[in-house]
């Protein structure tokens, strides 16, 4: 069973409506001899968030201005809502007495009579409530629309996908042609001191030791550019294989790898 009681009534003529529906039926007085437990009986009440809710739904029900409030009228529909809850028991907030104290005065210093000097240099009683009624209700009407706006959990789902394992690929410097000629002047200062005095004709051939580099080369890992020469071959083994080097690199059989600044080379057979 639910109970709603509604004070509205404006110039005399109000149309009381049921405060129960008892099976479908519409109770407008309160029987006699009618007992209810203290347990039984379940009230819902129009939920207002403060009494200046109360007092704008007063308002706006009945069309009234804002600017020209019937002072007493609203007084009357106000404390009747406030003594329909002290009758239910409910826990009343302090400021629903304070809004009615408010409401008093204001009709009081309404009634009294006063001069055209004084109305005129006096502001309307109403005034502030005037203010604080139509700053509430922009805040709730913004509040509203925010309301209505769609909500992360509630009318939208922010899909979450986990990040595919990203790997880092490590970019090795390029090798300079001064790098380069500095590491071959280091590999000829080496042959120079294992250089042999015996005078002899040796036929080196550039192609073959192209085919000697790609064959030390063939198991694809880095090898130390230092590694591929002979130091018993002497200054002219070293320009051999220097020259074999070069052109394998011309041709993009091979690649020159270095780590860092001044770090050693190594090379390394192309991948066809």
């Amino acid at each position: 069973m639910s109970a709603v009681e509604t004070v509205d009534s404006q110039a005399g003529a109000q149309q009381e409506l049921p405060f129960a529906m008892v099976y479908g039926q519409a109770v407008l007085e309160m029987p006699l001899d009618l007992y209810i437990p203290p347990d039984a009986l379940e009230v819902f009440l129009e939920a207002f968030e403060g009494p200046l809710d109360l007092l704008l739904y007063l308002i706006r029900k009945q069309n009234i201005n804002i600017l020209d409030i019937p002072v007493a009228e609203i007084t009357r529909q106000y404390m009747g809502y406030v003594e329909l809850m002290q009758s239910v028991r409910l826990e009343l907030a302090a400021e629903y007495l304070v809004m009615a104290a408010m409401l008093a005065e204001i009709k009081s210093r309404m009634l009294l009579p006063r001069s055209e000097t004084v109305e005129a240099e006096e502001d309307d009683p109403r005034a502030e409530l005037i203010r604080r009624l139509q700053e509430y209700e922009r805040f709730k009407a913004a509040a509203e629309g925010i309301d209505g706006l769609s909500r992360v959990g509630r009318d939208v789902v922010v899909p979450k996908l986990d990040a595919p394992e990203a790997r880092a690929r490590k970019l090795v410097p390029d090798v300079s042609l001064e790098e380069l000629l500095m590491s071959m002047a280091e590999v000829l200062r080496r042959g120079d001191m294992f250089e042999s005095h015996q005078v002899s004709r040796e036929a080196l051939s550039t192609r073959e030791r192209m085919s000697d580099v790609l064959e030390r080369l063939k198991g694809g890992g880095f090898v130390p550019f230092v590694e591929l020469f002979t130091k018993e071959e002497g200054r002219l083994g070293v320009v051999v294989t220097f020259m074999a080097v070069l052109e394998l690199v011309k041709e993009s059989l091979v690649e020159l790898v270095q780590n860092e600044p001044f770090a050693a080379i190594h090379v390394r057979a192309r991948a066809e």
